[in-house]
Parts: C-alpha cells; sequence; structure tokens
C-alpha cells in the first residue's frame, strides 16, 4: 500500500453517476424499484397483525395475470421466509433517495415505513415482523423452521437504512422497539442453547445490533452483540483454521458483516482479526473462479479445486453481493487495492451479468458448464433471496467509486460519476467520464471519429474543480488487469508513473480547475482453473468474455498467449466501439461476448485449449 494512502477512507458525502452501462443499470433497478405497489409490499406485514385477509377472489378478473394481485414465490404467505423482501426494498430505496433525491422513491418507502409502525402497534408495541413469535420459539426449541433470524435482519435492515440514508426517524423507533423482543427472547437462552440457534441462518444481526448501538448507544445493544457472537465460526477462523470448505457460504458472509460493523462501533481490534482470518479463508487462500467469485450449489469449494465444481448453480447472487460489501469494509480500514480490484471483477462479471439488461430481473446463479443459460426471475411471482440482494446491489454503484481520506481523495472504481465534497474548508468537485473515442466501449453514440480501430485501453478523464486552489493527493487506481505502463497527463502535460498494476498512483498537487486523463491499457488474458490448468477462460480487461456456444470446444494455439487466440468482431457501429471477439485459427469460429451482455443465448465461459501439432 503505498504511504500516500492516508487511512481510513470515508466516502465523501455527494457521489451521483452521470452516464454509461452503470447508470444504465441503476436506472433499470430504480424502475423497477418504483413498480412494486406499498399494498403488495406490505402484504405479510399486514396479514402478520390482522390488517388483512387473504382471498382469492377476484384474484384475476380484469385481465390480471398471477403475481399482479399480489407477491408469490418467497413472498407467497405460505413460505416460511415471507415477507424477507421488504428490508431489501427499503434499502434500495433509502440508497436511491440519497443519491437522485427521487420523491417517487421517497414517498413510497416512507409510506411503506408509516406502514409498519401501524403493524408494530397491532401487534402489541414490539413485533414487527411478516411471520409469527412461533418461528422463533420453535427455532429456541430446536424445532426445524426456515430462518426466521434471516427475515427479521432484512427487516432491521431496511428500517436502519431508510434511517441513516432517508432520514426517517420513524424507521429507528420502529427497529428499537423490535429490539425489545429480542432483548426478552435471547435473554431466556443459555449460552449453549444461542450458539445452536446461530448455526440456523441468522443474516447479519449482528451487524443490526452494531448499526443499532452506533445510532442510539442504548447499552441492550452490547447484550444482543455478545449474545449474537457466533463462536464456532468465529473461534475456528482466528485459530488459522477452514470452517468453510462445502459450507453454505452465504450464511456466513453476513455474519462477518456483523463483526466488521462491531469493529467500527467499538474499536475492539478482536471484531477486525475475525474480518480479515475470514477474507484469507474464503478468498485468498481458496481462490475464485475466473468472474471473480465463488460457490457451488451455494457452497465454498474446496481451495482452488474448481474443475469438478463447476455446474447449473454456481455463483449465488447473494455471495457476490455480500463479499463486495465485506471488500468494501476492508478497502476502508486498509486502502489495499487488491480489494477494489475484487470489487471490480464482481460489479461487472456478477451484479452486472445476473441482472437481465432489459427487463432489470435476476439470475440467482451465475452457471459456469459448458452450453449453460442464465435463468431469470420474475418481477412478481419469485422473490428469491437473489431477487432481494438484486436490488441493493444495483443501488449500491456510488458508494464503491470515490472516498475521502486525510489527505485528499481515492478512486477506486472508474464508473462515469459526480464526486462533491468538502476538503479542508473548500468545496472539490470531480467529474469522472470515460474517453469513448479511445476506450473499447459500447455505451457511446457519439459522432467523432477517434482511433481507427477498437482501441486497446481503457481512458479516464478527470474534471477537478475547487473553489479557491487547495492542495490535496487524488490517488487513482492502477488496476490489477494493466498490461503496460500506464499514462497520465494533467491538462495536457504528461505525468511520470510511478506505480505498478494494483496499486495507487499518488497525485499531489494545488488543484483548481484541472483536467487529469490517465490511460489504462489492457488486453486479452486467461484465468486457468487452478486443478486444470489446461482449461481457461478469457478476460478483457477485467470482462469476462462468453463464448457462444452450447458445449465445450477445444482450442488450438499457444495457452502462454491467449490473445493470440480471439480478435475483434463487428468492433463497430456508428459512433460507438462494440465488445465482441471472435476465435482465430479454429475449425469452427466462436464468437465471444462480455458474460454481463449474455441473455438468453447457451454460453460457455471454460475452453480447454492445446498446442498445434
Amino acid at each position: 500500500m503505498p504511504a500516500a494512502l492516508a487511512l481510513p477512507l470515508h466516502v465523501p458525502p455527494r457521489v451521483t453517476l452521470s452516464g454509461g452501462l452503470f447508470m444504465d443499470r441503476f436506472r433499470l433497478n430504480r424502475n423497477y424499484v418504483a413498480s412494486l405497489s406499498v399494498e403488495n409490499l406490505l402484504q405479510n406485514f399486514d396479514l402478520e397483525a390482522g390488517r388483512r385477509q387473504w382471498s382469492e377472489r377476484n384474484s384475476y378478473n380484469g385481465g390480471m395475470s398471477r403475481g399482479d394481485e399480489r407477491h408469490w414465490g418467497w413472498e407467497a404467505p405460505t413460505c416460511q421466509v415471507r415477507g424477507h423482501f421488504v428490508g431489501h426494498w427499503l434499502s434500495a430505496a433509502a440508497r436511491i433517495w440519497r443519491q437522485t433525491g427521487d420523491a417517487e422513491i421517497k414517498g413510497k418507502a416512507d409510506a411503506v415505513v408509516d406502514e409498519l409502525e401501524k403493524c408494530q402497534a397491532k401487534n402489541g408495541g414490539e413485533w414487527c415482523s411478516p411471520i409469527p413469535e412461533t418461528y422463533m420459539l420453535w427455532l429456541a426449541k430446536g424445532t426445524p423452521t426456515w430462518a426466521p433470524q434471516y427475515v427479521h435482519h432484512k427487516t432491521l435492515m431496511g428500517l436502519i437504512d431508510m434511517h441513516r440514508y432517508a432520514g426517517n426517524a420513524k424507521a429507528l423507533g420502529i427497529a428499537d422497539r423490535l429490539a425489545d423482543w429480542f432483548v426478552r427472547w435471547s435473554a431466556g437462552c443459555s449460552r449453549e442453547q444461542l450458539d445452536r440457534i446461530l448455526e440456523v441462518e441468522t443474516g447479519g444481526m449482528l451487524e443490526s445490533w452494531a448499526d443499532l448501538y452506533a445510532s442510539t448507544g442504548a447499552a441492550k445493544y452490547r447484550d444482543l452483540i455478545e449474545r449474537y457472537t457466533r463462536h464456532r465460526l468465529f473461534d475456528p477462523l482466528l485459530a488459522g483454521r477452514d470452517p468453510l470448505t462445502n459450507m453454505h457460504a452465504n450464511t456466513t458472509i453476513p455474519e462477518v458483516h456483523g463483526a466488521a460493523r462491531c469493529y467500527e462501533v467499538t474499536g475492539d481490534e478482536r471484531w477486525r482479526r475475525i474480518v480479515e482470518a475470514y477474507w484469507r479463508c474464503a478468498v485468498t487462500a481458496r481462490g475464485t473462479f475466473c468472474t471473480g467469485s465463488q460457490t457451488a450449489g451455494e457452497i465454498w469449494t474446496p481451495p482452488f479445486e474448481f474443475a469438478a465444481r463447476r455446474g447449473d448453480k454456481n455463483q449465488e447472487h447473494c455471495v457476490v453481493y455480500n463479499l463486495i460489501r465485506l471488500a468494501d469494509y476492508l478497502f476502508r480500514w486498509t486502502g489495499a487495492a487488491e480489494f477494489a480490484d475484487y470489487i471490480e471483477r464482481n460489479l461487472y462479471n456478477g451484479i452486472l451479468a445476473q441482472q437481465h439488461p432489459g427487463t432489470g430481473q435476476i439470475t440467482y446463479w451465475l452457471p459456469l458448464d459448458a452450453g449453460a443459460h442464465k435463468r431469470w426471475g420474475h418481477p412478481t411471482c419469485d422473490f428469491w433471496c437473489c431477487h432481494g440482494s438484486l436490488v441493493q446491489a444495483h443501488s449500491l454503484y456510488a458508494d464503491l467509486i470515490g472516498y475521502e481520506h486525510d489527505g485528499g481523495l481515492t478512486l477506486a472504481q472508474y464508473i462515469p460519476a459526480t464526486v462533491q465534497t468538502h476538503l479542508q474548508g473548500t468545496d472539490v468537485t470531480l467529474r469522472l467520464d470515460l474517453d469513448q473515442r479511445n476506450s473499447g466501449s459500447a455505451s457511446d453514440n457519439s459522432s467523432a471519429a477517434g482511433a481507427r480501430h477498437r482501441p486497446t485501453a481503457l481512458t479516464v478523464v478527470i474534471a477537478v474543480s475547487a473553489t479557491t486552489p487547495l492542495e490535496f493527493t487524488l490517488n487513482l487506481r492502477l488496476p490489477e488487469w494493466l498490461a503496460g505502463k500506464a499514462e497520465l497527463e494533467v491538462n495536457g502535460v504528461p505525468v511520470p508513473v510511478q506505480g505498478l498494476a494494483g496499486s495507487f498512483e499518488p497525485l499531489r498537487r494545488l488543484w483548481h480547475n484541472d483536467t487529469v486523463r490517465l490511460t489504462l491499457p489492457k488486453t486479452i488474458t486467461a484465468a486457468p482453473i487452478p486443478d486444470e490448468p489446461g482449461t481457461m477462460a478469457f478476460l478483457d480487461g477485467p470482462v469476462v468474455l462468453a463464448g457462444l456456444c452450447d458445449h465445450e470446444v477445444t482450442l488450438i494455439g499457444d495457452p502462454e498467449r491467449p490473445a493470440t487466440l480471439l480478435t475483434a468482431d463487428n468492433e463497430r457501429e456508428w459512433g460507438r466501439w462494440m465488445n465482441g471477439y471472435r476465435s482465430v485459427g479454429q475449425a469452427t469460429t466462436i464468437r465471444f461476448k462480455p458474460l454481463y451482455e449474455v441473455v438468453d443465448e447457451a454460453y460457455t465461459l471454460y475452453f480447454p485449449v492445446r498446442r498445434p501439432g
């Protein structure tokens, strides 16, 4: 980590997206969030509070189809995790409002909170849940039930985020009163009983208690933090053992979010050691697929043993989203570029790749077997867990771009955006964009000629303005996929670049009205399967390329020179660069496109590569 990167890092006061691919996906998600009615979102809370009766009468009259009159799938009143989606929705709505000031979203979200308060009052003043208290009594007795605390965490999370990001004080009050129920319930459980209870998916309850402790300072949350400490997971991690192989992945990640938040609100280093040990065990010492993520059938693979784990249920979306959040915690604490690199690869090959670019819907898994297909969810008939993390994920982009620190600003992701902050008494604005004429991108329709062929570099342009001249450091990420020496100019004057791929380049100067131009060379690289190194996937910078074929094909060529196996294909349309490639020197040509552009086509990511002869 460069000495110039002052710590800790904080997200600047205001970051807004300003165009391009990520803005398009953000808007798609915003429109879906806005499309859901308050009545249908609240259906299970209203049922539990006795404020509504379920009737099939008039369900399909007037041309109404299943799912229009109410929510189904995991939100159906017969499902034991019903109501979980509302918390995800509130969290997404709060973040959307904070970024855009969207009055429609804010109005709906406030209305949901208002109705939740009425449900809580109807239930006696504490219980505010879409499921009955009976489920928690079953859990304490050891009677099998499907993750009631997972559901409660989503409710708490949504309320906390409505308070934190949307300024809704009523939401904090609801969460605080609901916590009183958990104080009494957990007080009646022995430590042994609590340890057993925590083996059933608990979601991020620990993180919620830490958040509420930070907001209220109430001593009851210190008690809840202690009771919700999952010793059977945390202690083996601290001892350097691997408790994760073949364990359900997303059960544990939110629990470690809790450890991360506990470190931030208490300062106890033991919590930080838990988080760092988890990252080593889950990511560093385990490895990832070419996409940057993990899991097969929702469980962790053995370390660096992936060949036998490719199938139709790889890369659960919730795992992608929650590990991005964990990487963000670690990045803010350390400033290490490896965490920003991890986030970037997972944004492209997980968050974008698992959202339908037309409907905005989710694919629960991202299959990695040959001839795979993405299976898309329905707007109102599925509501899987990943359906919930979908709406949150696409509201998160702005929080991952720019960070503030004592010495200035750090740009971690090159996503077009405006970053506004206040440094040393001076208003500072960064306007981040991509030079579409000289970047390989399919998101611009300008008529400018630019390069003769599709550029092999990402060119970032940053306009820096300060109300009065101000000296500070601007840290620019040099990505791990960098394929040559980065080039840097300030106001058209070249500036020597000292950093290498996978680090930050500190640029300290007196800023006023200046323009920074950063050119990042890229090329086609290979990501082999660790235990089957002759089989590999191809990436264009951070973006995984999907071969449009319905079976595994062996490519003939030099595996040490992956860029010689593919060439640009259909590179230009009107004023924009396209992202396609095709194989060269093969018996049958295979066309490749970014994984995030694949919709319904059969695709293959991993190809055996054999030398000729």
